[in-house]
Formats: structure tokens, sequence, C-alpha cells
């Protein structure tokens, strides 16, 4: 048995529509039909007429709605996402002005964000001066969870942070990737980090990022009070007058790349 489906569902236009043309019209059958008992003549048409105005009336309203009977089959094209996360290991990821500490809250929020795209390709770029992949495009989050997880300053030399390698690396990954499928998926990097970019070819990278229809959204961790970078010996880290190295967020940086490529910044704190 065909079911009848709607293009559309009744407005509060067609709705007001309706009411307004009831309320009219019956004001019209009130002065026809005080007319008709003043002359003393019948006024049964103008009740037949009243049956008939309503029906076309309604019939208008129907094929506003578009009515449809059967099934429609449409073929749908769904692109998915391949998306790399960039995640800064500097020392300064350790500082604690965000509980437990940045690299701590860092991998907490990344896991929900993950969560939202569990049915795309997610992979893992970790860098410092130098960037290197930490898990490959993936649909399997179980393991893209567990690379999560293991992430820990140490796995990286910690020379300072340059976020040109972890977007050439991704960049580069992304084009080989297209060589291996058929598929067009939409390319998408999340880069964290506190800011502190030391690098001098970053945004001639990030136009390159954006020549090849890659966005780049970017997620500042830290607070602008910043705060004491803990040491590997213990204790914090002191600069060569004997002070402590306190650790701010620099989002000016973060805010320039993602609008080369036209995406957004973000910010945990």
């Amino acid at each position: 048995m065909e079911m009848m489906s709607l293009q559309r569902l009744p407005g509060l236009f067609e709705l007001i529509l309706l009411g307004v043309a009831g309320f009219l019209y019956f004001l019209y059958v009130l002065k026809i039909s005080y007319v008709a008992i003043v002359l003393g003549t019948h006024f049964r048409a103008v009740f037949i007429k009243l049956i008939i105005r309503s029906i076309y009336f309604l019939l208008i309203l129907i094929c506003l709605l578009a009515p449809s009977f059967g099934d429609v089959k449409r073929e749908i094209k769904s692109v998915g996402k391949d998306i790399y996360f960039l995640v800064d290991l500097s020392a300064s990821m350790n500082t604690q002005d965000i509980a437990p500490s940045r690299l701590e809250k860092t991998k907490f929020e990344l896991k929900k964000i993950a969560e939202a795209f569990s049915s795309d390709r997610l992979g893992l770029i970790i860098y410092s001066s130098d960037a290197y992949v930490q898990c490959p495009l993936t649909f399997d989050l179980s393991a893209f969870y567990l690379f999560l997880e293991t992430l820990n300053t140490g796995l990286v030399p910690a020379s300072g942070t340059d976020f040109a390698p972890a977007i050439e690396t991704a960049l580069k990954r992304f084009k080989s990737s297209e060589t291996s499928t058929t598929t067009s998926n939409s390319k998408i990097c999340i880069l964290v980090s506190d800011g502190e970019d030391f690098g001098e070819e970053t945004e001639d990278i990030a136009y390159d990022l954006k020549s090849e229809g890659v966005k780049l959204f970017t997620v500042g961790i830290g607070t602008a009070d910043g705060g004491k970078i803990p040491a590997a010996e213990g204790g914090f880290k002191r600069d060569e007058r004997g002070k402590y190295v306190i650790s701010k967020l620099n989002n000016d940086a973060l805010q320039k790349l993602a609008d080369i490529t036209g995406g957004n910044y973000y910010e945990i704190n």
C-alpha cells in the first residue's frame, strides 16, 4: 500500500492564511445572511457556495504542500573527512596553569572531539622543533585513543616549538593518501599548542596548505597569566639569571594560521 508524503509541512504562513481567509469569509456569510433576512429571500445558496469555495481553497493548500505517493530513490553523495590532530609536545605543555597540565587537558579534549568524528579517518602528528606521525589516518577509534593516551613530552626532542614541520608532515600525508585511495575526502588539520612558535617558515607552509584545499583549525591551550615549566630533573625551569621561566598562551600566531586557511581559532583555558 502506497503512502502519501508531503514535501513540506504546513507552516506559520499557511496557518495565518487559513485563519484570515476563514474569518473574512465568516464575516461575508453573516453579511449575506443579514441582507437575505432583511429582504425576505432565501440564503440557502450562500451555504452551497461556502462548501464549494471551502473545498477548492483546501485543494489549493494541499497543492502548496506538494503531496507525493510512493517511494522516491535519490543518490546522495557523502563526503568523509580526513582529520590530522597536530599536538605540541614541547616542554611548555607540561605547565600546570590548566589542571592537571596543558598536555593532559589537551588529551581529554581531543578524545571528546574524536568522538564527534568517529565515522571519519583520524590521525595524530606530534611535534616540537621536528614532527613525527604517531598514528596514521585510521577508522579505528580505539587505536587512535591508545596512541593519544601515550603522549608525553619525552617523545620528541626538547628544543623549542616550530609549527612548520608538523603542518608540512600533515600535507605530505594528505597527498600520499590521495594516491592510495579513490575517495575524495575533506581534509582538515587541528593544531594544538600554547602558541610559542619559533619557526620561520610557518606562514609559507600554511599557504601551501590552503592551496591544497586543507583547512587548519588551531587550538590554544593555556592562560594569559601562564605558569612555571616543570623541569625533567625536578622543580621548575630557570633562565640564565636564575629566575623561573613562565610560559604564557600566545594566541597571535595561532589566530593568524587559522585565518590563512579559512579555519577558526579556539582556546582551552
